[in-house]
């Protein structure tokens, strides 16, 4: 399988998850005209488990080092599958509900609350779980990418007020602090399942990033039956979706949805194989930058803050520069 052998390499993998964390997004935004998130979210994960096995058949079984994906799924221990199905249905719910949250709280209030909540949790649970780097450049680091993703929040307030999307719903508060605890949370337990101190020749029964980001989308896929049927049946927002409709889209809608998973599993994927080389936290700080790639799309591409006051302009310069800041500190830390 290929294997990252570089500190580099493995930062440009993790640039990469940021980006496809950061991006993925678009595919929803393209998909919201005539579809609704429940039935985007089915689509999403679809692509998700097929890109996770074109992974596994691909990059993890061609090279001479470790072991070959259907090798490495045929060896793996019960416990080791079991940590990384259980880091795929937390994923999930916490995916769904910073979802939902959105829905209820507005994207500038939700989003960078539930995933801020996750960056600075999560790089704690993964740096306790397994130390890597310069602590103190590290968590300053991700300081000033909170930062940032609070200046993101404050400008996407002031440009959104007044309307639905900013209204500081209370559910969707609470919705959003849970999904960001859950999603902190997530990319521990598949480390626990994955050998990430030696790739090269990984300790029987344990998993490989390759056969851990399918089994991890295998989680996902099965408790996607009971989470997102409920929320159809119970949206937050919004009424009844029925499973019917979901037959009546189109091709090209169902494709960006799959377009959508696999944008993510190719980030996740890097994500695990970098964890290797630049440890977990580095790793899960790195792509957890993605809401400002998210805010890159909507500030230039979708122009979402076109005729914006100067007091907005300042606030995304400067969350811009506290974010390219907060990344730079991140790398240093693991070198």
């Amino acid at each position: 399988m290929f294997i990252v052998d570089n500190y580099f390499l493995a930062v440009v993998f993790c640039f990469v998850t940021m980006l496809c964390w950061g991006s993925w997004g678009n595919t929803q935004k393209l998909a919201s005209k005539s579809w609704r998130y429940e039935l985007f979210y089915w689509d999403y994960v679809i692509g998700m488990v097929l890109f996770a096995a074109l992974l596994g058949f691909t990059m993890g079984s061609f090279g001479d080092g470790g072991r070959p994906f259907v090798t490495d799924l045929a060896q793996a221990a019960g416990k080791s599958i079991g940590w990384v199905l259980l880091g795929g249905v937390i994923f999930n719910a916490s995916n769904i509900l910073l979802s939902a949250s959105v829905s209820l709280a507005g994207l500038s209030v939700a989003f960078p609350l539930g995933v801020g909540i996750a960056l600075v949790l999560g790089v704690i649970v993964n740096y306790l779980g397994a130390p890597s780097g310069n602590p103190v450049m590290l968590f300053l680091g991700v300081a000033m990418i909170v930062v940032a993703i609070i200046c993101n929040g404050i400008a996407s307030g002031k440009q959104q007020s007044g309307s639905d999307a900013a209204v500081n719903n209370r559910k969707g508060l609470m919705l959003a602090v849970l999904a960001g605890v859950l999603m902190s949370l997530f990319y521990r337990f598949v480390v626990k399942g994955m050998d990430i101190s030696n790739f090269e020749t990984p300790a029987p029964g344990m998993l490989t990033p390759y056969s851990a980001i399918f089994i991890f989308s295998l989680g996902v896929l099965a408790s996607n039956f009971l989470f997102n049927t409920l929320v159809m049946r119970y949206p937050f927002v919004g009424e009844r979706v029925r499973y019917a409709e979901y037959f009546r889209g189109s091709l090209s809608t169902h494709l960006t949805g799959c377009l959508g998973g696999a944008i993510w599993c190719l980030g996740t994927a890097f994500s695990y194989i970098a964890s290797g080389e630049a440890g977990p936290a580095v790793s899960y700080a790195l792509g957890q930058g993605a809401p400002m790639i998210a805010a890159i799309w909507g500030v230039f591409i979708w122009r979402e803050f076109k005729g914006a006051p100067k007091s907005v302009n300042r606030l995304l310069a400067l969350m811009f520069l506290l974010f390219i800041g907060g990344l730079a500190l991140i790398v240093a830390a693991g070198n």
